[in-house]
């Protein structure tokens, strides 16, 4: 099964101020001990190098890239990819602003360059080796379903299917993998609450706010219907990465197991979905 870490699930995070952030060193170590293979590199500067990686017996499956889509020609350093052997390029249609709590809106000619951008670096990528996806994401320029809708019409990059982010966003992912499943190329799986999902959609909550607050649990004790999005997948052949992400937010170094407690719980029940 391919079943990776990311280092979010650690409360690792590119976000100025988000919280205490672990070393790469437990983070990693505690992936392998939960049985993971892979991980996502997580943000600039949390791995020393690739060899940490190599030492632990982990291999890079991608990164989270946030990139200004809606102005200029923006780049994304392919290199670092496939100096680490990893195959996907996980990019976000970032804002310009840091967090993900508050967003501009587009207008006509912003969406145009946009999707402009995405098949431009969907090229780029695949000129090297490499499967560039877009991540529908809070906060983002692509956020709600009318966002999505307009990714899926307007350009041909496939998608990452973040079942967090969708939900909160207000897209069901057990629809959009049962519609377009053919444009699914990444997977990060994630549980929500619903009900604290439905708060950030209302601007009851900050999306920092409601991650602070424990909106993501384990799978299994949210609200995302996992066997319904492994079948529509299955039946559209994906045979990708399966990204296990529970965005944590840590005030402090964990006394105990900390993070690693919710990823096992989470490890164990997709493994038990997936076969």
């Amino acid at each position: 099964m391919k079943i990776a870490g990311a280092p979010i699930s650690w409360g690792v995070c590119e976000v100025p101020g988000w919280g205490h952030q672990l070393s790469a060193e437990r983070v990693l170590r505690e992936m392998r001990e939960i049985g993971l293979t892979a991980t996502e590199f997580g943000p600039d500067g949390f791995l020393p190098s690739d060899d940490i990686l190599r030492e632990l017996g982990l291999c890079a499956v991608g990164g989270f890239v946030p990139v200004v889509l809606h102005e200029g020609e923006p780049t994304v350093d392919l290199d670092r990819f496939v100096a680490a052997g990893a195959d996907t390029v996980v990019l976000a249609a970032a804002t310009g602003q840091d967090g993900y709590d508050t967003r501009p809106e587009l207008d006509d000619t912003g969406w145009k360059r946009v999707l402009s951008n995405l098949d431009r670096l969907a090229a780029a990528a695949r000129e090297r080796g490499l499967t560039a996806v877009l991540h529908p994401h809070v906060g983002t320029m692509v956020e709600t379903p009318a966002e999505v809708r307009r990714v899926l019409d307007g350009s041909g990059i496939a998608l990452c299917l973040d079942t967090g982010h969708l939900l909160i966003g207000g897209t069901d992912p057990v629809e959009l993998a049962e519609r377009n499943g053919d444009r699914i190329a990444h997977v990060h799986a994630k549980d929500v609450d619903a009900g604290m999902a439905a708060e950030v959609r209302r601007a009851e909550r900050t999306y920092t706010e409601a991650v602070a607050a424990g909106m993501y649990r384990p799978i299994g004790d949210g609200d995302v219907d996992f066997a319904r999005v492994a079948a529509a997948l299955r039946r559209h052949g994906y045979d990708g990465w399966w990204v296990l992400e529970q965005d944590t937010i840590l005030a402090a170094e964990p006394a105990g197991e900390g993070p690693v407690a919710d990823v096992r719980r989470s490890a164990e029940r997709l493994r038990e979905i997936l076969s």
